[in-house]
């Protein structure tokens, strides 16, 4: 798989114009943003990294997350996503035009490997959070038609799409949630860790509704992966105020612990590591150390494949999943 596979490159780079203009805008009151503690371990201490757009970012001392500090509240976060142009033009000029091309290269390998890992389970209501068009859901119910799945998602146009699907509906964003406990038996949460003011709480209230030993697989950025060690702030993945969060294998792990999970598996199963370093060589956006240089000139399309798949394997892919289990 490669980049241009799940996004067109012009057309994301106008999306990230568009996020940067609409930050300038909804988050011109700096007095507004509110300072944290680290988002995964709690601890107050963190170096400096970089300015983004307008957003500090720092690397907690402790657990080495890279997270956004100072950074939105939950409801002026909200209000971007609902109103903003880039908000709009993600769904209607990034997302839709490469929808099934995403449906073929994300969502039904995604759906094969999730039927694989609860095929020894006792799984029978399947929980999706931040669902939005049902993608995934959609895959799902193909693979293992018998479950009933429910879509957790807060967008009233999200949900209502979900809904004409036939699927169950809880329309609230997870930190809202707080009524509904051990209704489900699996729990899933693509991509979705990176845009939280506050991931404890996804995991605080995915425990809640999960039964025991219910399982919850969590997708995410991680900060220590190979692009985005390479790339750091040139990293396209890095835009406030979409990802303020990025965890790593370790930092994950105890946040999830610290919250009532076991932690069964971590894997960094990416694919476009090399891919996305390259594509930022070619278009300029920084210079590499020479190795990488060289290796991006000079290796054949075999070798980067193998370097690819090496990174995935041991464990230094940016794109990390984690499969835990409620105690």
């Amino acid at each position: 798989m490669k980049e241009s596979d799940i996004r067109n490159k012009e057309t994301f780079d106008r999306y990230l114009e568009l996020v940067g203009e609409d930050c300038r805008f909804f988050f011109k009151d700096k007095k507004r943003l509110k300072t944290v503690v680290c988002i995964s371990c709690g601890s107050p201490r963190f170096k400096f990294q970089f300015e983004k757009t307008g957003f500090t970012y720092v690397l907690c001392d402790d657990c080495s997350t890279l997270y956004a500090n100072p950074r939105p509240s939950s409801e002026d976060l909200l209000a971007f996503y609902k109103t903003s142009k880039s908000a709009r033009f993600w769904i209607n000029d990034f997302f839709l035009p490469m929808i099934e091309s995403r449906r073929e290269k994300i969502f039904k390998p995604r759906a094969k490997l999730v039927a694989q890992k609860i095929s020894t389970r006792k799984i029978s209501v399947l929980g999706d959070i931040g669902s939005g068009f049902g993608l995934f859901l959609d895959e799902m119910k193909k693979v293992l038609p018998e479950m009933k799945y429910v879509a957790v998602e807060p967008s009233p146009d999200m949900s209502k799409i979900c809904k004409n699907k036939g699927f169950d509906v809880i329309d609230k964003a997870i930190e809202d949630i707080n009524e509904i406990d051990e209704r489900f038996d699996f729990l899933s949460a693509f991509e979705l860790l990176e845009h939280l003011y506050e991931p404890q709480v996804l995991f605080r209230n995915a425990h809640k509704m999960l039964k025991s030993p219910g399982l919850l697989l969590v997708t995410t950025l991680n900060c220590e992966g190979f692009d985005m060690q390479v790339l750091w702030e040139h990293s396209k993945n890095i835009y406030p105020p979409q990802h303020i969060n990025f965890f790593n294998p370790r930092s994950l792990k105890k946040a999830l612990e610290s919250n009532g999970f076991y932690v069964e598996e971590i894997t960094t199963p990416g694919r476009l590591d090399w891919n996305i370093v390259e594509n930022a060589v070619k278009d300029g956006i920084f210079q590499p150390e020479r190795p990488w240089l060289n290796f991006s000139k000079n290796a054949d399309q075999r070798t980067k494949e193998d370097f690819q798949i090496f990174l995935a394997d041991h464990g230094l892919s940016s794109h990390m999943m984690v499969l835990a289990s409620k105690k």
